[in-house]
């Protein structure tokens, strides 16, 4: 064993999780599993292969590394870059049939140009831009855009016409994402007038699928709510709501774990860890764990973060630092050396969550803080 902590997948969590999505959005509904950021922290080239186990086949990267990242471990399922791609990576991306956005005239000609020399056909979803203000072609733009794909149908399969909403997750964006969607079915209306039809329809990312029915369309690019948490306590709130349940359906697909890697007794009144940020109260006894902000456990927790150690809570107590934590074990009893600590997860019915560390910074979210996680901490698949 050479490392200081793991992640562990739990395949059954993501089955669960994703037996819900297709039941709540109803058949006929593509699911684009969303695995940018390291599938949200979870380790990319672990998850696609178990999400491909458990019945997916289209992924959403933001990258060409990404979609390279994806090419190692799949060969069936279709690869889509949702953001940057080089103008040096599209021959890469054609010969691989990897699909990607499009919102810049200039990059809809180049591809033109290049898939006619090729002769392979570019495997294009259009991103029209509805009220968000970040990519996406202007409505000034679509003539021309629909010149350029007409004059081009033999050389631009149009796989997808989508956009993105400003913040589905949130009732205080309704009016905004209400006129983002009407703007798109609008100008989706444009495009079959002039006669050109997009294989998907797709909008909805986790909060829009859950909040907004009518956005769901031909397919959804599902991200946080696959891998077990609400994209925020409101799009909970409204599933529990309008469904008139009171449990919560998702699982957790991740634990990160770790081991207590040495105990020491600590007399009152001294101080414990880098600087003056914790003064013993009284005599302690404390853990040190191998785990710091090297591996994505944020330094704000310092003094304020849990784990768990032999079924117990344990405080973080002092700076959080590169490679090591402190916790209190006063209170729990029997730890030794080499016990297993959780970060992340459950231990003997306790649970520490991603959303507990959102409360203790506030200014996290959870998907900040799961992107976090150090690529380098082994990924684990547990059944």
């Amino acid at each position: 064993m050479y490392y200081t902590s793991h992640i562990e997948i739990k395949k059954s969590a993501l089955r669960n999780n994703l037996d819900f999505i297709r039941d709540y959005v109803g058949p006929g509904i593509k699911i684009s599993s969303v695995v940018k950021g390291n599938a949200y922290g979870h380790g990319l080239t672990e998850f696609i292969p178990l999400a491909e186990e458990c019945g997916v086949d289209h992924f959403s990267v933001f990258s060409a590394w990404e979609a390279l990242e994806a090419l190692k471990v799949t060969d069936s399922s279709t690869i889509m870059i949702m953001g940057f791609l080089d103008n040096a990576e599209l021959e890469w991306a054609l010969e691989n049939d990897i699909e990607f956005y499009v919102f810049s005239l200039r990059r809809l000609e180049r591809v033109a140009e290049l898939a006619a020399r090729m002769k392979k056909k570019s495997r294009l979803h259009i991103d029209i831009e509805t009220g968000m203000n970040r990519t996406g072609f202007k409505e000034s733009d679509l003539d021309e855009v629909k010149k350029i794909i007409l004059e081009n149908r033999e050389w631009i399969d149009l796989r997808g016409l989508c956009t993105h909403y400003s913040g589905a997750e949130s009732v205080a964006n309704h009016v905004r994402v209400r006129n983002q969607y009407e703007n798109y079915i609008r100008i989706y209306r444009d495009f079959v007038k002039s006669s050109i039809r997009p294989e998907y329809r797709h909008t909805a990312s986790s909060a829009a699928a859950v909040c907004y029915p009518e956005t769901r369309m031909d397919m959804i690019r599902v991200g946080i709510l696959q891998y077990g948490f609400w994209p925020s306590m409101e799009t909970y709130i409204y599933y529990l709501t309008h469904n008139e349940v009171k449990t919560n359906p998702l699982k957790r697909v991740l634990c990160w774990k770790s081991r207590v890697m040495d105990i020491k007794s600590v007399k009152r009144g001294e101080f414990i860890g880098y600087n003056t940020s914790f003064l013993a109260p009284n005599d302690m006894r404390i853990a040190t764990i191998p785990v710091g902000y090297s591996d994505g456990y944020s330094r704000s927790l310092s003094n304020h973060g849990r784990v768990l150690i032999n079924g117990c809570r344990a405080s973080v107590i002092g700076l959080v630092s590169m490679n090591m934590l402190i916790a209190d074990i006063s209170e729990v009893p029997r730890t030794r050396r080499g016990d297993e600590v959780v970060l992340i997860g459950t231990q003997k019915n306790r649970t520490i969550s991603i959303n507990a560390f959102s409360n203790f910074t506030t200014h996290d979210i959870n998907y900040e803080l799961l992107v976090r996680l150090s690529p380098h901490i082994p990924r684990f698949v547990r059944a």
